[in-house]
């Protein structure tokens, strides 16, 4: 199983961003997935993660501003990052609690992470 990101860049502050992230290999279900961000210097954080259900919880300083969705037919989880802050730079992390055959338990993998540059 491997999480493929991409979407990454260097924006303007209030620019905006997409990321994806695309599961491929052995997959049969997929649970939580989710969006992680490490800034230089600091410990990695959850920025948004989304049920298979379709609900979604969000880090307070990314409310009203980042989205997260899914496509499950195609298991790809996306985060819409609008009226982006300079404090928003970071490389962004997918991750992803996958089933696969034979082993019928959930098993997190982690993408390669995509940077994210908020700069004028």
């Amino acid at each position: 199983v491997q999480l493929q990101a991409s979407g990454g860049g260097l924006v303007q502050p209030g620019g905006s961003l997409r990321l994806s992230c695309a599961a491929s290999g052995r997959v049969f279900s997929i649970n939580d997935m989710g969006w992680y961000r490490q800034a230089l210097g600091k410990q990695r954080e959850l920025v948004a993660a989304i049920t298979s259900g379709g609900s979604a919880n969000y880090a307070d300083s990314v409310k009203g501003r980042f989205t997260i969705s899914r496509d499950n037919a195609n298991d790809t989880v996306y985060l819409q990052m609008n009226s982006l802050k300079p404090e928003d730079t970071a490389v962004y992390y997918c991750n992803a609690d996958i089933i696969s055959p034979g082993i019928w338990t959930g098993v997190v993998y982690w993408g390669q992470g995509t940077q994210v540059t908020v700069s004028s």
